[in-house]
């Protein structure tokens, strides 16, 4: 069972959200919050596996929140999907920032929304619907245009070639059977390289291995391209 917490300052849309949620079958909606002090005091309480943050509340807002999270080593296994009811770059940007593992509209499809917590929940990123990813590539790559010589992280440097390649190909939105199919290896061994790439870099997930490729240059926005959502 996967235990979702949810953060919104309305109580209609937690209402929604908890039905939705609750009658999946699989997800069990463990705590709610109106806003992001309690909503990183419950998540340190209950341990959910996924919270539904709203990005915008009072007292403190969603993206602060977040970064308290993902900030506590002892929520690490915990990750936080970003809902909004308008997609701008800035919010998007500030919201993988901070730690966000995902990012949705509010009038997403419910289908969308459940299946969203739980390809977070499993330790992939959300980086659909394709909007939401094209405003990724523009924010995180006009941020990480550089303004004079650049000097690559040391964590960055010491990914390798390979490595370097799957990195390019996860910031271009691409899964990880899409990724095994472009470069004729194994799924398995595309997950592989994902994986020590992030643990290289120190990212707790996708979104997280797509923010450190614009940063560091190794993607542009230019050279993006959406992809599916990773699985």
């Amino acid at each position: 069972m996967i235990r979702v917490l949810l953060a919104d300052d309305q109580g209609l849309v937690r209402a929604g959200l908890r039905a939705l949620l609750d009658s999946a079958g699989d997800l069990a909606v463990v705590g709610e919050a109106a806003n992001g002090g309690t909503a990183v005091a419950l998540a340190r309480e209950l341990r959910p596996d996924v919270v539904l943050m709203d990005i915008r509340m009072p007292d403190v807002d969603g993206v602060t929140a977040t970064r308290r999270i993902t900030e506590d080593p002892r929520l690490s296994a915990v990750r936080v999907v970003m809902l909004t009811t308008f997609v701008e770059e800035e919010d998007v940007f500030a919201a993988l920032r901070s730690g966000a593992s995902g990012f949705l509209v509010k009038d997403a499809e419910p289908e969308e929304l459940v299946q969203a917590v739980r390809v977070v929940a499993r330790g992939d990123a959300l980086l659909s619907p394709a909007v939401t990813r094209a405003v990724i590539r523009r924010s995180v790559g006009a941020a990480a245009r550089p303004t004079g010589p650049r000097r690559e992280p040391p964590e960055v440097a010491a990914l390798t070639a390979r490595e370097r390649e799957v990195v390019r190909l996860v910031a271009e939105g691409l899964s990880n059977d899409d990724i095994a199919a472009r470069l004729v290896v194994s799924p398995l061994t595309a997950k592989t390289h994902v994986s020590r790439a992030m643990t290289k870099v120190g990212a707790r997930d996708r979104a997280q291995l797509v923010v450190v490729a614009y940063q560091s240059g190794l993607a542009t926005a230019d050279g993006y391209s959406p992809g599916s959502t990773s699985r």
